[in-house]
């Protein structure tokens, strides 16, 4: 039976600071190291076969410095920009509350939480674009290793890994946009083989 362990990067330095990160390339923050290295004792023991993580370094960081903890070297990795996180367009780099308090708690709240509303800017995406670009690259490249019984690792980010939630816990459109999935903390994904198909069995979130 396959496992599949998904973990947010760590706290980023504008997590921190309470900015839209979207695509630009920021790093770990002290508190993301030490998620990131929590991360990696609370994976000890299991065996991966692959990681995939994106092109940002808050992900990549984050894996190295959890597989370093974990002790698990030289495991075979693939990034990709499919797995970056949600784009945010003409908000990237603001501040959160000021970006409220220009345009409206509701305005920023349906930039933010609803599905298929995009920020503003051309290059932003929506929750459902998300979902459109992660999904394809998961069944392309992530799931034949799954239905072949190896064990992986996706290191990525929140929009990312709600857009693979979505697929592997079946939620709704109603019930995606309420999930919120903490940084630094380990998901596991227990995954059945039937019929050439893959369900999830238990999700256990480790902490």
């Amino acid at each position: 039976m396959p496992q599949l362990v998904v973990i947010r990067h760590g706290q980023s330095v504008w997590n921190k600071e309470n900015r839209f990160t979207g695509w630009v390339d920021v790093d770990l923050s002290e508190t993301g190291v030490e998620e990131a290295r929590r991360a990696g004792e609370l994976l000890r023991g299991r065996t991966f076969d692959h990681l995939f993580t994106s092109v940002l370094k808050r992900a990549t960081r984050t894996a190295e410095i959890a597989l370093e903890e974990a002790g698990i070297q030289e495991l075979p990795t693939s990034r990709s920009e499919a797995l970056n996180e949600r784009h945010y367009g003409d908000l990237q780099g603001l501040n959160k509350e000021e970006t409220r308090q220009k345009h409206g708690a509701d305005q920023v709240h349906i930039w933010r939480r609803s599905f298929k509303v995009s920020p503003p800017g051309d290059e932003a995406e929506s929750l459902s674009m998300t979902i459109d670009r992660v999904l394809p690259y998961y069944h392309e490249k992530i799931e034949p290793m799954l239905l072949d019984g190896k064990n992986i690792l996706i290191v990525a980010h929140g929009n990312s890994l709600r857009a693979l939630s979505y697929h592997l816990d079946g939620h709704t459109e109603e019930s995606i946009v309420e999930l919120e999935i903490p940084t630094g903390v380990p998901i596991v994904y227990d995954l059945a083989i039937n019929d050439g198909e893959l369900s999830t069995t238990t999700r256990q979130v480790l902490t």
